[in-house]
């Protein structure tokens, strides 16, 4: 049974890092601003996710120890990440940070030069 554990938490910890990887290797490949930040926020806070799981696993399993502090990590970085990469990418285009030549679609250009906000299109 150890064994399978420990296949498990590996799976989590190589899952993570390569996520981690491949936000890297996006900050560096992408063109612009917005898809460095896409890079940055959805891969590398899943490959964060993933490796502090897999910690998390490894202590409570193995070690049987609980440490509540890596699952508030865990919570920490999935609600904060996206957020900021959202607050840091409305500001650049605020300010007039230029997308990429061959983006084919704004939708944020029209709700900024009229002031509007986007309707809930539920009711």
């Amino acid at each position: 049974m150890s064994l399978v554990i420990e296949i498990l938490i590996s799976i989590f910890l190589l899952i993570g890092g390569l996520l981690s990887l491949v936000g890297g290797v996006g900050i560096l490949r992408f063109p612009d601003v917005y898809g460095r930040l896409h890079a940055a926020t959805k891969s590398a806070t899943l490959g964060v996710i993933g490796i502090l799981t897999g910690v998390f696993l490894f202590f409570l399993i193995l070690e049987h120890i609980f440490i509540g502090k890596i699952l508030l990590g865990i919570i920490f970085v999935f609600l904060t990440a996206p957020v900021g990469a959202f607050m840091i990418s409305r500001t650049a285009y605020i300010q007039g940070t230029k997308m990429w030549e061959r983006t084919k679609q704004d939708d944020l250009k029209k709700y900024i030069e009229t002031g509007e906000t986007p309707k809930d299109k539920r009711s």
